[in-house]
């Protein structure tokens, strides 16, 4: 059951419970939603004619205290902290319906890759994939464009900000259905860039699991 406490986590049981767990949410982009509509597509998925991301799990609302975990992880080298996150995502995510057949972490540039070091949608993807046994696929996806910084952009900024930013990397054939993994999704614009490079490769099926949906 999502949520449920791992008592071999450096996690006391109050603060687990405290956390902002987004249990109830738009199965189109992960956005909260009344307790009662479970599994429902939100308004704006709804009117939308197509969806590159046929799902979006996310496991947690951005907030306190995700909100000081995450940049801890993303930005000062926590690799515990992403750990943990990424065991409380395998929890959320072990019984879901429909699994893919492997997960993709969301590649960072190369240049961004020397500055931080380390690339944070693969350090979740890693322990995830081991925890629920799905292959992960680290160099599927190459991202060749050099992006500005998402956080600083609206969200019509951010699809430019992305426009052919991703490639494929392997000339291997691709699964037919896949989950891309990155640490939080605000707009889905990375995401859904991603998804559509994977589509025009003859992926029919991406969805998108992330540790926490940005309000």
């Amino acid at each position: 059951m999502p949520g449920d406490f791992a008592a071999d986590r450096e996690l006391c049981p109050a603060c687990h419970a405290t956390l902002p767990w987004n249990r109830h949410a738009c199965r189109g982009c992960a956005l909260p939603l009344q307790a009662d509509d479970g599994g429902a597509l939100c308004g704006a998925c709804l009117q939308r004619k197509t969806r590159p991301l046929t799902e979006v799990h996310s496991a947690f609302i951005y907030a306190a205290p995700l909100d000081r975990l995450l940049p801890r992880f993303k930005f000062h080298q926590s690799l515990p902290a992403g750990r943990l996150v990424a065991g409380l995502m395998a929890d959320v995510l072990q019984n879901i319906e429909t699994r893919p057949e492997a997960l993709l972490p969301i590649p960072l540039h190369r240049a961004r890759l020397r500055q931080r070091g380390y690339d944070q949608a693969l350090e979740l993807a890693r322990p995830l994939s081991r925890a629920l046994g799905i292959p992960l696929l680290h160099d599927a996806l190459r991202r060749h464009k050099a992006t500005a910084p998402q956080s600083q952009l609206d969200k019509r900024a951010r699809q430019r900000n992305l426009r052919d930013a991703f490639s494929l990397a392997t000339t291997r054939p691709l699964p037919r259905h896949v989950a891309l993994i990155d640490d939080v999704m605000t707009t889905g614009a990375t995401l859904e860039a991603a998804a559509r490079t994977l589509h025009r490769a003859g992926v029919a099926r991406v969805d998108a699991w992330v540790v926490a949906r940005a309000l």
